[in-house]
């Protein structure tokens, strides 16, 4: 029987009995939990992230800055949170980890389609990495679908074009002396300035978990393929310099 608002419990309203029996270790050695923990948490996380990107972008583009900044702000803190995560997944040593790390068979992070779309939905749109996924699918879909909708980059592009900003050809060129405009009079365009601040503050956070994903990896596993026949930390170590706003880096040079 569903339990009524009045009558449902904790337990009822988090679901837990289906969240906490998700954890199905396919080994019997301690450490596998925590890593099963830690990855099903990031996707949780990520789902949020997500959420409150789809509403920052619609916010963007209403020119409804200052409740887009809430979205925002949320999903720095969120990224934070991700980043400091690397710490716990640490504590596993390499040799605990090498004990079952055949039972991950070809799985691998690099297939979680929520993170590709949280790339995809900021602005980072690499159209090759759909087909990792099959055609038909849930995951290819929703990445589909991210690529056809404007990005948060997108939006923030187009707000620009309202206030009457001269974005070009939206390269990257263009876009910093646009943007250098909007820094060089913060007072006059605050709120095209307070918008580009949080979006440095998402880049930055992004990087961040970027960077301790790699060291992560290389003090598990080194420089060893990925489970799924990813370069591992070589791959992640070319993503370091990946921006998904470069002519907000690139302008300040010029202020």
């Amino acid at each position: 029987m569903t339990a009524t608002p009045a009558g449902m419990t904790y337990a009822d309203y988090l679901q837990l009995d289906q969240l906490l029996s998700a954890q199905q270790p396919l080994s019997d050695l301690h450490d596998e939990m925590l890593f099963i923990v830690i990855h099903q948490t990031k996707e949780l996380w990520m789902k949020e992230m997500l959420h409150e990107l789809r509403l920052a972008i619609g916010l963007v583009e209403a020119d409804r800055f200052a409740e887009a900044y809430k979205a925002m702000a949320r999903i720095s803190r969120i990224q934070a949170v991700m980043t400091l995560s690397w710490d716990v997944l640490s504590t596993l040593t390499p040799v605990d980890y090498l004990k079952f790390r055949d039972v991950l068979g070809t799985s691998s992070g690099f297939q979680s389609e929520q993170f590709r779309e949280i790339e995809f939905r900021l602005g980072l749109k690499e159209p090759n990495f759909v087909n990792h996924y099959p055609e038909g699918g849930r995951e290819r879909a929703a990445l589909e679908q991210a690529l056809s909708e404007p990005s948060l980059r997108e939006a923030a592009t187009a707000a620009l074009e309202r206030a009457g900003f001269d974005v070009g050809d939206r390269s990257v060129v263009a876009l910093a002396a646009a943007w250098l405009e909007v820094y060089r009079d913060a007072d006059r365009w605050f709120e095209l300035y307070e918008l580009a601040e949080k979006l440095v503050d998402i880049d930055d956070a992004l990087a961040g978990w970027r960077h301790k994903h790699v060291l992560t990896v290389e003090r598990i596993i080194g420089s060893r393929r990925g489970t799924g026949g990813s370069a591992g930390a070589p791959y992640l170590r070319s993503t370091l310099d990946k921006r998904v706003f470069p002519e907000l880096w690139s302008l300040r040079t010029d202020l």
